[in-house]
């Protein structure tokens, strides 16, 4: 088990030098593919998820624009990938094991993702709670949220009116027990 957590460490490092080699859609496609995400891109209806089959061109040519981590090794160590890609709109984190509320507040804090956010759903990630929740407030561009089977959440009804207070326009879908 333990050798499991140091590869998927691994697999989350970030590396800086390719980000400026090929391009930080390109990277953080290695990075979600190598951890188990797909990813689709503007323009195209099929999620990508053979990391052999990664589309090659022009620098820059395809840009992630939704993310499904569904089962996937993401954890924080990874998430400065995030930071270049610009016209993500949806992202699903669901059963993600090494997801906890630093990396929805690092989520959050990345500026491009403030812009162009849209959706995000959060579905069976045991160790998010109500903190992690909240920290979404930033993301002043979410239009949809969807939370379920998120046991660490223990104060719905606050969490819930912090969020809507900070983003009246949000359509907040909830499956808490």
């Amino acid at each position: 088990r333990r050798f499991w957590g140091w590869l998927n460490a691994v697999f989350n490092k970030v590396d800086y030098e390719r980000i400026e080699a090929v391009g930080p859609d390109r990277a953080a496609s290695e990075w979600l593919l190598r951890c188990g995400a797909l990813v689709r891109y503007q323009g195209y209806q099929k999620w990508q998820q053979d990391y052999n089959g990664l589309p090659t061109g022009p620098l820059g040519k395809y840009k992630i624009e939704a993310i499904n981590a569904t089962e996937s090794c993401i954890m924080y160590r990874g998430f400065d990938y995030l930071d270049g890609l610009e016209h993500v709109t949806e992202i699903k984190l669901q059963k993600c094991i090494y997801i906890q509320d630093e990396c929805l507040q690092r989520l959050s804090e990345t500026k491009n993702l403030q812009k162009s956010l849209l959706q995000l759903k959060i579905i069976s990630c045991g160790n998010v709670t109500d903190k992690g929740i909240i920290a979404l407030h930033k993301l002043t561009n979410l239009e949809y949220l969807y939370l379920s089977d998120l046991p660490g959440i223990r104060q719905k009804e606050t969490t819930v009116h912090v969020l809507q207070q900070a983003l009246p326009n949000l359509e907040l879908e909830l499956d808490l027990e």
